[in-house]
């Protein structure tokens, strides 16, 4: 019969292959998504030999063999990682996750010259990207080059506002600086971006201690108001005015801390700070983390957000306790958080890279 109607022979064979191929690629992804639970579950051995079945049936798929290179960084073979992942940063396809998975081998091998490449090589090409940011500060600050693993996580945060890494190291070397309030304003970022994880408890502990450094440090909050005249200001925003306004209004409040720093403290500090700040300079210095804490205090939401943000640290009982009392409340601000993720806005970026470590 074929013999006659060769045209139906042809068109039952690619039907025959199409559907060869559509299960094929059908089950390489059922293999693929075994391989990343084996991963996410520490079983790094399974994860291999499954992704290595799924890259028999797709040998050129790019994701797979991206992951067989992680899992195999992962499971300790540095050698074997290297020789997958070092290939693919050539592939038209590449992507930053691939830079830092490369990174990341090649500080393991402890080969610091070849990460550093990496790095400037993936930001080049993805000069958005505040994981590579972020990756090439934590090389630099191993190789003990401060000013230059600082820098990188402010470019990061400069250029992907909303990539919480950055934030976080930016926030820890604040905290050891002349300087805390960066550490306190990226710090507040961070634990709004990345809310549960032992990383959060860390920046509330440094929240609440920058506070009291920064009030501590007389010199740092004499410092006069920049000129607000308002056609000087158009023409000239100097980004470290930012920071002199911030400290200068803070100073205003010192007679609410005369007792210490604690939740209701900090309450009363942080919402005087913000009738001033947007009676003044709101329009000037348009920043994100201000508008949410302005939207919680017209929302009657903002005491919950300082109980959450500061309690846990300051005193886990009083915290449980003005959890069960406010219950409410509280309830209300934690389905404001889950329905209202935080987002910050690019060109919203005032710091001018000061940094001097305390020796």
């Amino acid at each position: 019969m074929y013999r006659r109607f060769p045209l139906l022979k042809k068109f039952l064979i690619s039907g025959l292959l199409l559907l060869s191929q559509a299960a094929w690629a059908q089950e390489a992804n059922e293999l693929y998504s075994t391989a990343q639970n084996f991963i996410r579950t520490g079983d790094y051995a399974n994860a291999i030999l499954v992704l290595n079945q799924a890259l028999q049936l797709e040998p050129d798929n790019i994701q797979f063999r991206k992951q067989l290179g992680f899992a195999y960084y992962l499971r300790g073979e540095m050698g074997k990682a290297k020789s997958i992942i070092d290939p693919l940063l050539d592939e038209k396809d590449v992507d930053p996750q691939m830079y830092q998975i490369a990174g990341n081998i090649y500080q393991a091998r402890q080969e610091w010259k070849g990460a550093q490449k990496l790095y400037d090589k993936g930001i080049r090409k993805f000069p958005e990207s505040g994981a590579l940011y972020n990756d090439n500060g934590q090389l630099l600050m191993t190789l003990k080059m401060y000013d230059g693993a600082l820098n990188n996580w402010l470019k990061g945060i400069e250029k992907d506002p909303n990539f919480p890494g950055n934030y976080y190291n930016a926030a820890r070397t604040y905290y050891y600086s002349k300087d805390p309030v960066w550490a306190i304003l990226y710090g507040e970022i961070f634990v709004n971006l990345e809310s549960y994880t032992t990383r959060t408890a860390e920046i509330r502990d440094i929240l609440i201690e920058s506070y009291k450094k920064l009030f501590n440090d007389p010199s740092m909050l004499s410092m006069p108001l920049p000129d607000m005249d308002d056609k000087k200001s158009k023409r000239n925003r100097n980004n470290s005015d930012f920071v002199n306004v911030y400290r200068q209004l803070m100073a205003k409040q010192t007679g609410v801390i005369s007792s210490g720093i604690d939740p209701e403290a900090l309450i009363m500090l942080r919402t005087r700070f913000l009738l001033d700040w947007y009676n003044f300079y709101g329009l000037k210095y348009p920043f994100a983390l201000f508008d949410l804490q302005q939207k919680l205090l017209k929302e009657g939401m903002f005491e919950a957000y300082n109980q959450w943000l500061f309690g846990p640290v300051a005193s886990q009982s009083a915290y449980r306790a003005w959890t069960n009392l406010h219950k409410s409340e509280y309830d209300k601000f934690m389905q404001y958080q889950r329905n209202h993720p935080f987002k910050l806005r690019p060109d919203e970026y005032y710091n001018d890279g000061r940094f001097t470590l305390n020796r």
